[in-house]
């Protein structure tokens, strides 16, 4: 019954129904449009950020540490993994949707992060915390609707993709050095029970040290991969091109294979509009200190993750010269692609990327989760110490899951999030315009831009002291 539930509710949210993927690229277009293509036009100010983005209030976290915690949950399975199963469900049409996903993305995850900046709060320990439950209650008044997402957070990051990724590790390591894998879930789930320990800061700091490291040495490879083949990189990229509009034998039936997956699996790589990376984002003490610094810092994490990390991916699978049956593929299909490429070191070091890349995502997810026990009132020991357990368990259960049960659960989570998500950031468009127009007023002033609440007419209310609240100046 209980798969039988799932199915249906993916059915209607990724398959016939399709309601996610119009939705998605509704909000895509949407704030692209009222916030005038700042992804394009703003672009350039992302990397400008980066240079002061480690700065931050020493009991709180950075922009930086913010972002390298949002690239943890971002850069797992779907970087590897998923682009796979885009592939193998979808062709390689479905590698531009990822693209066109991003792209649009890239607005919706400024807007999202945004929202999590200005509706932060702080918890029982005196640390930030943010993300949609706390701008759906305190913007939009609607407490029912922030404990709907809340509930479908932990069913997702707290329990079902802690889970996924698990279950990527183990099936790696497993097809890669025979390790069984319970016993690799055991250590997995060991040693993120010692990191998870330290709360949200230390979690931060694993991320700023691991992430920028294992991402420039998988671009590394990806670059040296498109160097040696690159006589056929462009029959890789016509064939992109062929594929994501139907252009081949098959037809309008690629075509829709091509836009589901590509778009589905980009979400799930990107996160842009599923309201979770606003969870780090709302942690951060930005430089300058206004909320819409860490919309670019987010905006960027968009653009690393999928544009740049997934493309590698890619790459490395569409020039090799391997098969792809068209049935779901996981890591399997890109270990087997790195083999075509490295021989037998190629399955070791695909083994060895995704251990790291999902790992990361763990620990990540975990604090998305936990930024929510506040709401609940449960940001106490206890509480924290129950849900640590919970998490925990529902890892190793996942060590050993089935591939296609293991999905099904992690794209019903991310599809119920995502749906009431975009419906509330849809609705506070009023804030994030004026928000991110007080900051770009301020620039041209040339200023840097100090958030005062009391200048900006936004929507609801923040909680009292974490934001400038009388104006300093006339």
């Amino acid at each position: 019954m209980l798969e039988s539930l799932i199915a249906s509710v993916n059915a209607l949210l990724w398959g016939e129904g399709q309601i996610l993927i119009y939705l998605l690229l509704f909000a895509g277009v949407w704030f692209s449009i009222s916030l005038r293509g700042i992804q394009l036009t703003h672009f350039t100010h992302m990397f400008a950020l980066l240079r002061t983005s480690a700065q931050a209030d020493k009991n709180q976290i950075s922009s930086f540490q913010a972002l390298c915690t949002g690239l943890s949950a971002r850069v797992g399975t779907g970087n590897l993994a998923g682009v796979a199963v885009a592939i193998s469900l979808g062709g390689s049409g479905a590698v531009f949707w990822m693209w066109v996903i991003a792209i649009l993305g890239m607005a919706t995850g400024f807007a999202e992060s945004v929202l999590g900046q200005v509706y932060k709060v702080r918890d029982s320990q005196g640390e930030f915390r943010g993300g949609p439950a706390y701008y759906i209650q305190m913007g939009l008044g609607q407490k029912w609707l922030a404990i709907a997402f809340a509930l479908c957070l932990f069913l997702g990051y707290g329990f079902s993709f802690s889970a996924m990724q698990t279950n990527t590790i183990t099936d790696a390591l497993h097809h890669a050095f025979g390790v069984d894998r319970f016993y690799t879930g055991l250590v997995i789930t060991l040693v993120t029970g010692s990191i998870i320990a330290g709360g949200f800061k230390a979690i931060a700091r694993f991320a700023e040290r691991v992430v920028p490291l294992m991402g420039l040495v998988f671009v590394f490879s990806a670059v040296v991969v498109t160097m040696v083949g690159f006589e056929r990189v462009p029959a890789m990229l016509s064939d992109i091109l062929h594929s994501a509009f139907g252009l081949q034998e098959a037809g309008a039936g690629a075509l829709g294979a091509a836009i589901k997956n590509g778009i589905q699996r980009g979400l799930y790589s990107n996160e842009a509009g599923a309201g979770s990376v606003p969870h780090a984002a709302g942690a951060a003490t930005p430089t300058p200190n206004h909320p819409a610094t860490q919309g670019y810092i987010q905006m960027l994490g968009v653009f690393f993750d999928t544009i740049v990390l997934c493309s590698c991916t890619a790459v490395i699978i569409l020039l090799a010269d391997i098969p792809i049956s068209g049935d779901m593929e996981g890591i399997r299909l890109t270990q087997d692609a790195m083999t075509a490429h490295m021989a037998d070191a190629g399955v070791y070091f695909v083994a060895a990327a995704i251990t790291l890349f999902a790992f990361t995502s763990v620990v990540a997810n975990f604090a998305y989760a936990e930024s929510n026990l506040h709401l609940f009132a449960l940001d106490n020991r206890m509480g924290r110490g129950l849900y640590m357990l919970s998490y925990l368990a529902m890892m190793l259960w996942g060590a050993s899951a089935k591939l296609e049960q293991v999905w099904s659960l992690a794209d019903m989570a991310l599809g119920l999030m995502t749906l009431v998500n975009i419906i509330a950031i849809v609705q506070l468009t009023p804030t994030i315009k004026r928000v991110t127009s007080d900051y770009h007023r301020q620039r041209k002033q040339g200023k840097a831009p100090e958030f005062c609440v009391a200048k900006v007419k936004i929507q609801g209310q923040t909680e009292s002291g974490i934001w400038q609240e009388k104006s300093i100046d006339n």
